[in-house]
């Protein structure tokens, strides 16, 4: 199967009794199908959220008897899949990806109001990662690193603290509407962080308040107390050294993890596949009989060939042993 296909998605039972179903499921058209389906629910759940198509317009209507169109191909699918395992359906559960596909499906099967089911609809387009075996590899990785990503996580929390009790101490006199207490210089420096204005947050502690507040902001009563200080020295080396360590923790490290945790997802997937069955339809036991039976008559006629090629030789040699006889000399 292509990369389209439903990864994991049934495994043929090995009786025979469910061939039908399995050779369905396993087919590449019916994956690509299935694919398709899956981006047009997509398509009409955005297309709904235009008001040409809500209400009970005919566009409306066609959109609505479309997604419930879908919606029974869903179902289709997830029954072909089951009726895949023959006496054993319970089987298919065992999968986590196929436990997500009939989650999603029965939350589309809920009586839900018309305002919250366009939402659900909406969440059918999360199939996409059952569907492609990219986006199930990549999540897996996502998966695999939130242990590494929390150490991370840790590590970015202890490097905002730290420059925030430094902040508080160094700007909070100057900048109180800032810097005046440790939850706000948390905000400013995750603000700083995003490089949204931050640069205007450098200037304020760089040339005073006096120079960086507006007039709005010197009219706030938590600001009346402020004494505008400049530090030409400090203010630069902090934001400078906030950024750089910041900027290497959330780009290198998570970067890194990410990527480890993708090798790890991908030669996880490349031994799964190695040790997959192949999904091959088991013949029924008629074609099976049928089939020893050529194969014995095929013996037969090589046997009876085999024999008669044999005869002659036997022959000839048996009449070459009566003339010498005959001729030898007593």
């Amino acid at each position: 199967m292509s990369d389209m296909s439903v990864a994991n998605a049934v495994t043929p039972y090995e009786d025979g009794s469910a061939a039908w179903a399995t050779k369905i499921v396993s087919a590449p058209w019916f994956a690509r199908f299935i694919l398709i389906a899956i981006g047009l629910t997509g398509i009409l759940s955005g297309v709904e959220t235009y008001p040409l198509f809500r209400g009970a317009g005919p566009l409306a209507q066609a959109v609505e008897w479309a997604q419930y169109a879908i919606l029974c191909i869903f179902v289709a699918e997830i029954a072909l899949k089951i009726g895949a395992f023959g006496s054993h359906p319970w089987r298919y559960f065992k999968n986590g990806w196929n436990i997500f596909d009939a989650s999603i499906v029965a939350v589309s099967l809920l009586p839900v109001g018309a305002e919250y089911l366009v939402v659900l609809r909406l969440v059918r387009v999360l199939r996409l990662f059952t569907a492609l075996r990219g986006l199930q590899i990549l999540l897996t990785a996502l998966l695999r690193g939130i242990p590494s990503l929390g150490y991370v996580g840790l590590l970015l929390l202890l490097h905002f603290y730290i420059y925030s009790v430094i902040g508080t101490f160094a700007f909070g006199a100057n900048d109180p509407l800032r810097f005046g207490s440790l939850h706000r210089s948390m905000l400013t420096l995750f603000q700083v962080l995003t490089l949204e204005g931050w640069n205007d947050i450098l200037a304020t502690e760089y040339l005073g308040s006096d120079v960086g507040y507006d007039d709005a902001w010197k009219q706030v009563p938590e600001s009346s107390d402020r004494l505008s200080i400049a530090h030409p020295l400090i203010a630069p080396a902090y934001f400078v050294s906030f950024i750089l360590i910041g900027t290497m923790i959330v780009l290198n490290l998570v970067t890194g993890v990410i990527i480890t945790s993708l090798e790890e997802a991908n030669a996880a997937a490349e031994e799964t596949r190695k040790h997959r069955s192949p999904m091959k339809e088991p013949p029924p036991p008629k074609d099976e009989v049928l089939q020893i039976s050529e194969q014995l008559q095929a013996l037969a006629a090589r046997l009876s060939a085999v024999d008669a090629a044999r005869r002659p030789r036997s022959e000839a040699t048996s009449e070459r042993d009566q003339t010498t006889q005959t001729q030898r000399p007593y």
